[in-house]
């Protein structure tokens, strides 16, 4: 984090991206003198109302954050900035997002957890955007323009006032992760899986933490469940309360009630309960420390494709029992009527062998009971499967043979047609996939 001295100083003189929060109520005029090499301006958890009307002079400017700040109106003078492609102002206070405020070229716009009612018609003009991030809000409808934008690939409504998904919507051609949970859409949900008991606060002894993710914080812990001896290593999800860029936690903690076991997700071991904070919480079986997350996040240049790291590469049999693997797991998803709304790499926990776990329900959805919205839901993930696929067709060493790398080639781009209705169905992705490897592969 960088200080408003520094920047006084001209001690920042040169930099690409600056991160101030220092309780600003206004924009600070010396970030103009950074103009020549700013193209990541991050002002987020301030107190700020409004930017400058001369914003544009940052010409270099590709990225502006500035969530946690006190916004009413998505400011004008962004779609001003020729260069800007990303904007982050989460939980705001943000009503009105006036047309002029969507800058030309804008790829990612993030907006969750402020009090918008209805978006401008003028976002069907943003035809490179890619992300669309809008959940917690009060939306009752979308803008029959953004069927426009049909390089839309991520999109999160949920915790808004939706009564229905456009038609329009399911035949968006790359659309391929969607959250749309905590709406009054939504049908009423699955029971419960059977196995899905409550564990109590007294039975469970809190360790270190694991990680934090947008809902939550896990903590390695261990449970003793009355009556037994031993305790096993477990975690504990801990949810934050908070509306996330996914949606509500109650959502997500449904959501994985209603999962069931798979042996390629990750296992639940039931709902927290008698929290001394009264806080909602889950408790998950220990993933074994040689299994790997298998990718990073989109970053910002990616926008919505992960992020491996240099040299990765997957054995044939690996690149096999991690497709296949996903493709049960989310087959097992889809007859629980569950979408998981954020089928990525980076959600995907993977041993030596490539088995793999799939986790993180916070994006889930549940499916409409008729029949055809259900399946062209359901399709829209197969499009994210084929985003999964090409990303482990462009990393198998040794190569394939070349049978099977037809077969998996013929089914990526199944998966990845415009066309919503022509996809497969995750249980042919299944069935196709065990058919091209009938014969062994090379480990």
């Amino acid at each position: 984090m960088h200080t408003l001295a520094a920047l006084r100083a001209g001690e920042l003189s040169g930099i690409q991206r600056l991160d101030l929060s220092c309780g600003l109520v206004e924009f600070p005029r010396e970030i103009f003198a950074l103009a020549d090499s700013l193209e990541v301006l991050n002002l987020s958890g301030n107190a700020l109302t409004s930017l400058p009307d001369d914003l544009p002079r940052l010409h270099r400017l590709r990225v502006i954050f500035c969530s946690d700040n006190s916004f009413t109106t998505l400011p004008p003078v962004l779609g001003q900035c020729a260069q800007l492609e990303m904007l982050g102002f989460k939980a705001n206070r943000i009503e009105h997002v006036p047309a002029e405020s969507l800058p030309p070229r804008l790829r990612w716009l993030i907006l969750t957890d402020n009090c918008i009612e209805q978006l401008p018609a003028a976002i069907g003009h943003c035809h490179g955007l890619q992300k669309l991030m809008l959940a917690g809000n009060r939306l009752t409808q979308l803008p029959a323009e953004l069927a426009q934008c049909r390089a839309l690939e991520l999109l999160r409504i949920a915790a808004n006032r939706l009564d229905a998904l456009p038609e329009w919507l399911l035949g968006m051609p790359r659309l391929s992760w969607l959250a749309c949970a905590g709406n009054p859409m939504e049908s009423a949900v699955p029971a419960p899986a059977p196995a899905a008991r409550a564990i109590h606060w007294h039975e469970i002894s809190i360790g270190q933490l694991l990680g934090e993710g947008a809902s939550g914080l896990i903590y390695q812990a261990q449970w003793q469940r009355d009556g037994d001896n031993a305790s096993m290593p477990v975690a504990v999800k801990l949810f934050k309360g908070e509306v996330t860029s996914d949606g509500w936690p109650q959502n997500e903690m449904a959501a994985n009630l209603a999962v069931g076991q798979h042996p390629n997700l990750i296992p639940m071991a039931g709902p927290l309960a008698d929290h001394p904070q009264g806080r909602a919480g889950l408790v998950l079986h220990f993933i074994p420390l040689h299994y790997k997350t298998l990718a990073g996040p989109p970053s910002l240049a990616s926008c919505t494709r992960d992020v491996y790291a240099p040299g990765t590469s997957f054995s044939p049999a690996n690149a096999f029992n991690i497709a296949s693997g996903v493709a049960a797991a989310v087959a097992h998803l889809h007859t629980r009527g569950l979408l998981h709304g954020d089928l990525y790499a980076h959600n995907l926990q993977c041993d030596d062998q490539g088995h793999c776990l799939l986790g993180d329900m916070g994006a889930a959805s549940f499916l409409p009971p008729q029949r055809a919205p259900s399946q062209n839901l359901q399709r829209l993930e197969a499009r994210a499967f084929g985003c999964l696929l090409e990303e482990l067709l462009l990393r198998v060493q040794p190569s394939l043979p070349e049978a099977i790398r037809q077969a998996w080639s013929s089914l990526r781009d199944d998966c990845l047609q415009p066309t919503v209705a022509a996809r497969p169905l995750f249980a042919e992705i299944l069935q196709r996939l065990q058919a091209s490897c009938s014969l062994p592969i090379k480990s």
